[in-house]
């Protein structure tokens, strides 16, 4: 394996059109949106036409994921929303860390929509928000920990939800689940990486071997020690990221008739290990970058 592949990552089937036009046609259903976001990759991981979708709709961002991300990293994203006069909080949505402070937050949020409910004499009317984001952030995740059951569907892969699906969560609030959507096109090819590193690209678009060459490629440049404190191994300063996959692959044992390296078994060990936070706490971005 000499090199790898430089191709862009893109991915936009055709039922994600349709879930733009069900998000911007149930708008005024809502009082607000829930957008949840990988708190590793909170820009890459956030859909840029939502702003035109929600328009005025007060929004709460969910860092995602948070035990993954480095915590001063998260601190910088939280100040730089709020900086946007955005609410956001850094949660787990599989363990439900930080969730706590949901209700308190869509209070706040939604405190002029409170007051006009009770000025017309409507105070039990429940305030009602739309969960999105692009896919495999955690959406069904986060609605399951809140609703206290398991009936939105949950994969560690892109494209599970395919149809909205109301969830009361108690305190007078409900939840509008939707499928995954990204855009139609990836402009910045780095953001195609990431959200094929997050899993958000279903796994189909990408070859594995040429993305764990690009996982390992940013990951040298960034936070080398995460790839040698995981896989034990030292020196990668001067090497190609398909020699370090090499190196990873003769370490862990995965070998093939004749001696030679599984790339296959090896990336996909790889990209799995880098998913499911196995490499310690990275951010890859930050508000300024």
């Amino acid at each position: 394996m000499a090199e790898f592949i430089k191709q862009n990552v893109q991915w936009f089937p055709g039922h994600m059109a349709k879930t733009r036009r069900m998000i911007k046609s149930s708008l005024n259903l809502v009082d607000g949106v829930v957008e949840i976001v990988d708190a590793r990759v909170p820009y890459s991981s956030s859909n840029p036409e939502l702003d035109k979708m929600i328009e005025r709709k007060p929004r709460i961002i969910l860092l995602n994921k948070c035990d993954t991300a480095e915590s001063a990293a998260t601190d910088i994203w939280i100040n730089y929303y709020k900086s946007k006069k955005m609410y956001a909080i850094p949660v787990d949505c599989k363990t439900g860390k930080g969730l706590n402070a949901f209700i308190p937050t869509v209070n706040k949020a939604l405190e002029k929509v409170i007051e006009r409910n009770k000025e017309k004499g409507m105070s039990k009317k429940p305030l009602r928000l739309m969960v999105v984001g692009i896919p495999n952030t955690g959406k069904s995740s986060f609605i399951n920990r809140m609703a206290g059951n398991a009936k939105a569907k949950v994969a560690d892969k892109a494209g599970v939800t395919r149809q909205q699906q109301w969830f009361s969560v108690g305190n007078g609030v409900e939840l509008l689940d939707t499928p995954g959507v990204l855009w139609p096109k990836f402009d910045d090819p780095e953001v195609g990486d990431k959200l094929a590193f997050i899993g958000s690209v279903k796994d189909e678009v990408v070859d594995k071997e040429t993305l764990a060459c690009r996982l390992l490629e940013t990951l040298m440049k960034t936070c080398a020690n995460a790839i040698t404190q995981r896989y034990k191994i030292d020196n990668i300063d001067a090497l190609q990221p398909w020699e370090v996959l090499e190196l990873i692959g003769k370490k862990r044992g995965f070998l093939i008739k004749g001696g030679e390296i599984d790339y296959s078994r090896t990336a996909k060990t790889v990209c799995d290990e880098f998913k499911g936070g196995k490499l310690g706490k990275i951010t890859l971005e930050l508000p300024q970058q």
